[in-house]
């Protein structure tokens, strides 16, 4: 995940009324206008944020795929500058013994977004297939029933690099689909077709501890992981 200083490198200028665009953009467009597009595009990486968008469950990447290939198709690539999915190293243990490096999402249902908000720019991501909305402050509605809209809120900078500082320096955690109080079957060795119960859970030796009924007798005994199977 490729972030930078200059990805945090924005102040604390207050926001308009509706979608966070700065009255100062004016400025911007129309440098644009007069020719003057790296003036424009400098001060929008400036003013650029990062925002958080709810998406519906499991399609994060969907999103975030969706998104960049709008980002160029409607040639806002000026104002919508990163798409991020804040995710951590994971190892699976299959019921085999064997390992699958895998990546575990720090915010399932949430994307990250850095981009100068405006109108156009809140539209884009907005309309994105799958996106829920931006994460910020409901404002109620002046007259009628119903939910009013959505402020889109910035996160904090210390926020950001915070959660960007937790997924480059994140060791692998082990996962393992068995927790105490599971119940299981043992598949092989000399307790085989025993029933029990997991009591203890050690991902980093690839063992557990149950409590198989041997003479009548709850006995703790520890097993392999691909010696057991977890009973539905």
């Amino acid at each position: 995940m490729a972030v930078t200083e200059e990805d945090f490198d924005y102040d604390d200028a207050p926001l308009d009324e509706d979608l966070g665009a700065e009255p100062s953009a004016e400025r911007a467009e129309q440098s644009t206008e007069e020719g003057n597009e790296g003036e424009a595009a400098r001060f929008y990486q400036r003013k650029a944020r990062w925002y958080a968008v709810q998406v519906a469950s499991g399609c994060e990447k969907r999103v975030k795929l969706n998104l960049e290939q709008r980002i160029g198709t409607l040639d806002v690539m000026n104002r919508i500058f990163q798409v991020e999915i804040p995710q951590t190293p994971a190892v699976k243990l299959r019921k085999d013994g064997s390992r699958q490096n895998i990546d575990e999402k720090v915010f399932p249902g949430y994307v990250l977004v850095r981009m100068y908000m405006d109108d156009e720019a809140w539209s884009v991501v907005k309309n994105t297939p799958h996106v829920i909305n931006f994460v910020g402050a409901e404002q109620r509605r002046a007259y009628g029933r119903g939910r009013g809209h959505v402020k889109p809120m910035p996160l904090g900078m210390s926020e950001v690099k915070r959660i960007f500082k937790r997924t480059e320096e994140q060791k692998p955690v082990i996962k393992v689909d068995m927790a105490p109080g599971d119940k299981i079957t043992v598949l092989s060795g000399p307790f085989k077709d025993f029933e029990g119960e997991v009591v203890e859970v050690s991902p980093e030796r690839s063992k557990l501890k149950a409590l198989l009924s041997i003479f009548g007798r709850d006995t703790p005994v520890e097993l392999e992981f691909n010696q057991v199977e977890k009973e539905s």
